[in-house]
């Protein structure tokens, strides 16, 4: 079968670890580079190397877009509008008004329009997911050492946007209620939160993200009836407990190894290679978004009463 040409956007950080997956990916070719920044070229030898993402629109099959959150929707309509297929870093997009629009457009052109929600591919992930059909309760803790990248965005677009996404895949219920908290520490906006959501099954989660941490944990617990469960998302190690006919049973099973940003870029060619839909589609990337923007909401509106009592007592 013909190869997807596929042209990354964006040579920065995400976008060397997409471009090594897609150079290496099955039915692939890695057929072109591009970012405004020339001196980025020589980490890509060999590859065709462009200052504008216009100048690529008729060279490929497909652009993965790792650029800020800021220039997702414009960069992602034009290739769409062009009838390229799209694998857009998460965030979809900054607001829900730009998600619709590049769903919309994307079903009109028929297009794959997938969102790099890559915990989906955790082998972790995967292994949890089989097992778990009705939970109760969930509980996720996703911390990272601060980093001067990605700070454009608040600590819940950043990181706890990945948790939110494989929760709202877990329960299979539309939310109900949702409420947050969080402070700014090192920067401007959000940089610790916590979110409660509560699903029209009944199923609680609860996630806590940080970006001012010291060490990173990636860590989800879930239960549901007669089954317990643990997992550390970073290592693989995962853990299930079960009770049958009164008897307790524990099992240890480890799925480390794997390489989730190479899955993605799998799924992606073979979506478009066997006209498919994605695994994580447009509207599961506005899902995340909705839940991470009034995640975000809630936690502001919060710190506005905490800071306007605290000026209060000072005063």
């Amino acid at each position: 079968m013909k190869k997807v040409r596929v042209a990354v956007v964006g040579a920065g950080h995400m976008g060397r670890y997409h471009a090594q997956k897609f150079a290496a990916c099955e039915g692939a070719e890695l057929a072109a580079i591009v970012d405004a920044d020339a001196s980025r070229a020589a980490a890509f030898p060999g590859v065709a190397f462009f200052g504008d993402y216009r100048e690529v629109l008729d060279l490929v099959d497909a652009v993965v877009i790792a650029v800020p959150t800021d220039r997702h929707f414009a960069i992602a309509r034009a290739c769409i509008e062009r009838g390229l297929h799209v694998l857009i870093e998460k965030p979809i997009a900054a607001t829900l008004a730009q998600a619709d629009a590049l769903i919309r457009v994307a079903k009109k052109r028929k297009v794959v329009l997938q969102v790099g929600h890559v915990e989906r591919f955790n082998r972790g992930f995967a292994a949890i997911s089989s097992r778990i059909d009705r939970p109760m309760y969930i509980e996720t803790e996703r911390l990272a050492p601060f980093k001067s990248r990605g700070v454009e965005v608040d600590v819940v677009l950043d990181l706890m946007i990945h948790d939110l996404d494989l929760m709202v895949a877990l329960a299979r219920s539309e939310v109900k209620h949702v409420s947050a908290s969080g402070f700014r520490v090192l920067t401007r906006d959000i940089d610790i939160a916590t979110a409660n959501i509560e699903f029209a099954s009944g199923c609680v989660a609860n996630l806590s993200a940080s970006r001012v941490s010291q060490a990173a944990v990636r860590k989800l617990r879930m239960f549901q009836h007669g089954v317990y469960l643990s997992a550390d998302l970073q290592s693989g190690a995962v853990r299930f407990i079960t009770q049958e006919g009164g008897e307790v049973r524990q099992a240890d099973e480890n799925y480390s190894g794997g390489d989730a940003l190479a899955e993605q870029a799998k799924s992606f060619v073979l979506a478009i290679s066997r006209k498919k839909p994605a695994v994580v589609s447009g509207e599961d990337g506005r899902r995340a978004l909705k839940l991470a923007l009034d995640v975000g909401r809630l936690v502001r509106e919060r710190l506005k009463r905490f800071e306007s009592s605290a000026r209060r007592k000072a005063g």
